[in-house]
């Protein structure tokens, strides 16, 4: 999970998109893009942006951390809800790729060499491999730790 916290970062600092066009060439990094939907009135897809690209990509960072220290440091919790939150976390990594997926569909696209063009930027790179290590690390969790440790702390209570 460290290493997918770790490429997180260069996510939102560098360019996701790089467009050019005959006048000019701008790129824009994921925050930079809400803004810009926002500012043209697409409040929708600005939402739907910030939603997929940053509160699930934190959230999931929160939630397999906070899954590893109930684990590790024997936290008493109902194990059916520590369970439910890591099956969530399991399902939205399925779709955390929706950006990715964006960004390279919009390059395929837009591709009119001598007026404009699209390419995905550093930021595509580090979004992707930020999402395939907190997919890994999801996966690589086991969930009968969850119930071992449930039936430690009920027997040690005994």
């Amino acid at each position: 999970m460290t290493i997918g916290i770790l490429t997180y970062i260069p996510a939102n600092i560098y360019p996701m998109l790089i467009t050019s066009t005959v006048q000019d060439r701008q790129e824009s990094n994921i925050m930079g893009g809400i803004i810009e939907l926002a500012e043209y009135g697409s409040y929708g897809v600005a939402l739907i942006v910030f939603v997929a690209s940053i509160l699930i990509p934190v959230g999931k960072f929160i939630a397999i951390g906070y899954l590893a220290l109930a684990i590790q440091k024997r936290w008493s919790h109902d194990p059916h809800r520590l369970l439910a939150l890591h099956e969530v976390v399991e399902f939205i990594g399925r779709w955390s790729m929706i950006d990715v997926f964006v960004v390279a569909i919009l390059a395929a696209l837009v591709q009119f060499d001598l007026i404009a063009t699209i390419n995905p930027g550093f930021a595509a790179i580090c979004f992707a491999l930020s999402v395939v290590f907190t997919m890994l690390s999801a996966q690589s969790f086991d969930s009968r730790d969850i119930w071992d440790r449930a039936e430690e702390t009920q027997a040690g209570q005994r």
